[in-house]
This record gives C-alpha cells, sequence and structure tokens, in this order.
C-alpha cells in the first residue's frame, strides 16, 4: 500500500469521526470487543480462508488501528495520532533489528531471536519479571503457552502432570501438561484445537 493509500484511509477514518453520529460516540474501552473480533476473523482468513479474505479482514483491521488513533488524537490531556503510532513503531523496529539497520550479525533466527530480546530488555528496564507486559486477555491455551515459555526461562518446570484428572483442579493441570506437550514439540496448542474445532464443525454441519 503506497503513503497515499494509507494517507486516504486515515484521512477518511477522521471524516468518519467528525461525522458519523455513531462513530462520535465511541471510545477505547468501546472499540475493545471489536478489536478482539476483527482480530479473530484475520486468524480465521490466515488459516481458513482466501487471499481475498485475508486482504479484506487485515483492512478491517487497520481501521480499528486508525479509530483508536483517531480517538486518541481527540484526548485533551495527552494526544497523539496515526502519524505518531507509526513513528514510534518504525524507531522500535529499527532498534529491535540491530542485524538489519546496524552493525550486528544475526545470521539463524536464533541469534536474531537474542538481539530482540536484548533491545526489548533494554525498552523495558522497570520490569520486574518475565511476565510483565504478557496480557491476561490472551485466549487460555494460547495464554498457557505463553506463561510456560517464560517460566522456563527462569527454571520454573509446570504441566508435567499425569492426563487422568478426577476434578476440575486436576483438568487444568492436565490441560497444561497438553500445552506443555505441545512446546516440547513446537506446536502452537490453540491452533491445533482451533484447527479440530473447524473439522468438528463440518461435521455437525453435515450432520444437519
Amino acid at each position: 500500500m503506497s503513503d497515499d493509500a494509507l494517507r486516504e484511509a486515515a484521512e477518511t477514518m477522521r471524516v468518519v469521526r467528525e461525522r458519523c453520529a455513531w462513530t462520535q460516540t465511541i471510545d477505547h474501552r468501546d472499540l475493545v470487543p471489536y478489536l478482539v473480533e476483527e482480530s479473530a476473523e484475520v486468524i480465521d482468513a490466515v488459516e481458513a480462508g482466501t487471499r481475498a479474505d485475508l486482504r479484506e479482514e487485515l483492512g478491517d483491521l487497520l481501521w480499528q488501528v486508525l479509530f483508536h488513533a483517531e480517538i486518541a488524537a481527540g484526548d485533551p490531556d495527552d494526544p497523539f495520532d496515526i502519524d505518531d503510532v507509526a513513528r514510534g513503531l518504525t524507531e522500535k523496529m529499527v532498534r529491535r533489528h540491530p542485524h538489519v539497520f546496524g552493525d550486528a550479525v544475526a545470521s539463524t533466527p536464533e541469534e536474531v531471536l537474542v538481539h530482540w530480546n536484548a533491545a526489548k530488555a533494554a525498552e523495558k528496564r522497570e520490569r520486574t519479571s518475565v511476565l510483565d507486559g504478557v496480557s491476561e486477555h490472551m485466549p487460555s491455551l494460547a495464554l498457557a503457552q505463553k506463561v510456560l515459555g517464560k517460566a522456563a526461562q527462569v527454571g520454573v518446570v509446570a504441566g508435567r502432570a499425569p492426563l487422568a484428572p478426577a476434578d476440575e483442579s486436576e483438568l487444568g493441570d492436565a490441560l497444561l501438561a497438553l500445552v506443555q506437550q505441545a512446546r516440547d514439540h513446537g506446536w502452537d496448542a490453540d491452533r491445533a484445537l482451533r484447527s479440530r474445532l473447524r473439522a468438528l464443525s463440518a461435521e455437525v454441519r453435515s450432520a444437519e
């Protein structure tokens, strides 16, 4: 997308915010359910949709970003706009890719991750835990996989319980063990479940 196309999209959002009675009433919190929904639809398009679906859903997700930025631009105390968002993103990505924009060397994905994590740690010096910044609003399976990875960084081992739950607490242990097994194999537990659910949904529709 050209700069002109992006600028036109941002300008369209500004006009909608200015002239649409419904849009004028929306704040950041009001937008959260739509952001979750649009993000989910992008995932659906990636995993089971067409190229046209993906292009459309990415546009809908971009609209959410533009919407939040336009709301922020009108904040009386601490305003920022889409240009500020874009500048901040560019600066951060340049910092986190010293092997691309600087003199650092990284020839493998693992070496790239070392640079990324070092840059991220330098940016987030105020954080006191590896769990700082991990959103509890992630889907539970995805959150479990993320937390297990963070736990491993500090030597905490979890998710090794036997898979024979007798109550809800043990069921949680069993689910955590399955997510750990997924991590051990380099699998995405959340994606695996979504894939199986799509197959199950197809079976249900066929039975109907």
